[in-house]
């Protein structure tokens, strides 16, 4: 999937994103928010995350008040809604477009990574990955909520009739979860699939 591609699917899934997909991952959000507002505070007695893909910001309000979240996205549309959602919230330092496979951000300057049902969304996995991983800090944390890929059964058929069809969905259904643990500066830790069905998959890095 090309950049231009995702850009042209979010412009049109914009307007109604947080009725339509954004109520079906909501639960996948909570669980990835609640595990980076549980983590130590970092420099200062804060905690700084950055959120790749923020979207339209839908997870801004659960951050906790010792966060302060930088957020990306590649969607001017998508980011014009989140900065509206971020409106008010002190715990938003700031909001950018930019390409995760080429952050304009210091190494080692975060505390935690959100990618949170984007990865499987941008052009280059592996890249956006070893992006991560230089932007946290040693002994951080990326905590992902990713679509993989099922070996068999009727939603794994489902995904391959679909993967063709990636550049107009906005995301690749027939996802492999390699491309997430593709970098050896981060090791897997908790795993486990969310409701509904198990269709997402929480899986939290750490950063040696």
């Amino acid at each position: 999937m090309e950049i231009r591609a995702v850009e042209s699917s979010y412009r049109r899934w914009a307007p109604v994103y947080d009725r339509t997909f954004g109520a079906i991952t909501r639960r996948g959000r909570e669980e990835a928010v609640r595990r980076i507002n549980a983590l130590p505070l970092g420099e200062g007695g804060v905690t700084r995350v950055l959120e790749v893909g923020v979207g339209t910001g839908l997870a801004l309000p659960l951050y906790a008040a010792h966060v302060r979240v930088t957020g990306l996205d590649a969607s001017p549309d998508m980011l014009a809604r989140a900065r509206k959602a971020a409106e008010g919230l002190e715990t938003v330092e700031d909001l950018r477009l930019a390409d995760a496979r080429a952050m304009d951000l210091p190494d080692a300057s975060f505390d935690a990574v959100a990618a949170m049902h984007v990865l499987s969304v941008v052009p280059e996995p592996r890249r956006v990955m070893a992006e991560i991983a230089r932007v946290l800090r040693p002994g951080g944390r990326a905590v992902t909520v990713t679509h993989f890929a099922r070996e068999g059964g009727a939603l794994g058929l489902a995904e391959r009739v679909l993967a063709p069809f990636a550049d107009r969905l906005g995301w690749h259904s027939d996802f492999d979860r390699s491309e997430v643990v593709s970098d050896p500066r981060l090791s897997p830790g908790e795993e486990r699939r969310l409701p509904p069905f198990g269709i997402m998959t929480l899986l939290v890095l750490h950063r040696a």
